[in-house]
């Protein structure tokens, strides 16, 4: 069955209303309201499965606060970077570079895709969705699509391996999951662990009022919410299914549970 290391990345601090809509939103009773802002976790994951070890994303860049552009570094404040490189941080967990036979990357956006640029070069394939590589592209090259993206994080010779559909199995117990929402070609995934079913919602969910109480992200977050809540009610039935944990994409307190039980 599916192993999976939970690799800790840092922090990054944002206002909570960027990540849960209607956080701050003023009214009569409570016409100015206080804005809070958050410790969120940046994480990427180690899944030994198949006989083939897969790293789930490349996480911020340790020069996040030089790289990232002002306004983006402003709102989503990545304080440690310098602290976690992949490469440190993989060995932390007991990994190197050499050890990864593919790369997962649920999105492309510039928290995810930092340091991806490890495996340009290489022939380490890399999953992405079809409906996300397009976008990124369009997103980092023109003045349209979301700015998120750095044409720089992903625009190397990197060895795509496109998923397409709704669903991709990798190996036994181990299946990408398409969650478009946030972005349009967003990956979780559904892993069979020997302590039981993990439900990587990622980005879909940043935090858990998104999952438990369905409160959309905020607008600056969504690419559609339409679709947002469609998966969103895809991962609630699997989860009813399976009885799953579901991993957020940057919940620090369901982080932290789950990295003590996976």
């Amino acid at each position: 069955m599916p192993e999976v290391t939970l690799v800790d990345r840092g922090r990054v601090r944002a206002d909570q209303a960027y990540v849960v809509d209607g956080a701050s939103m003023a009214s009569a009773a409570e016409p100015d309201p206080e804005h809070t802002r958050i410790e969120f976790v940046v994480w990427n994951a180690v899944i030994e499965a198949g006989g083939r070890t897969y790293l789930w994303d490349t996480g911020v860049p340790t020069d996040a606060a030089e790289y990232w552009p002002d306004p983006l570094y402003g709102a989503f404040e990545a304080h440690d970077a310098s602290e976690h490189s992949l490469e440190g941080d993989l060995a932390d967990a007991g990994y190197e570079f050499d050890d990864v036979d593919a790369v997962v990357m649920s999105h492309l956006h510039l928290d995810h895709a930092g340091e991806l640029d490890a495996f340009a070069g290489t022939d380490t394939p890399v999953y992405v969705h079809r409906d996300e590589l397009p976008f990124a592209f369009y997103s980092a090259h023109t003045d349209e699509g979301s700015i998120a993206y750095l044409a720089s994080d992903f625009d190397g010779d990197l060895n795509w391996r496109v998923v397409h559909r709704h669903r991709h199995t990798l190996a036994d117990g181990f299946e990408l999951l398409h969650l478009p929402g946030h972005t349009p070609g967003l990956l979780g995934a559904r892993i069979e662990t020997p302590h039981g079913t993990l439900l990587v919602a990622g980005d879909e969910c940043y935090v858990d009022a998104n999952y438990a109480e369905g409160a959309p992200l905020g607008p600056g977050l969504l690419w559609s919410e339409r679709d947002w809540h469609e998966s969103l009610e895809t991962l609630r039935e699997l989860e009813r299914r399976t009885d799953a944990d579901v991993l957020y994409g940057h919940d620090l307190d369901r982080f932290d549970t789950l990295a003590a039980r996976y």
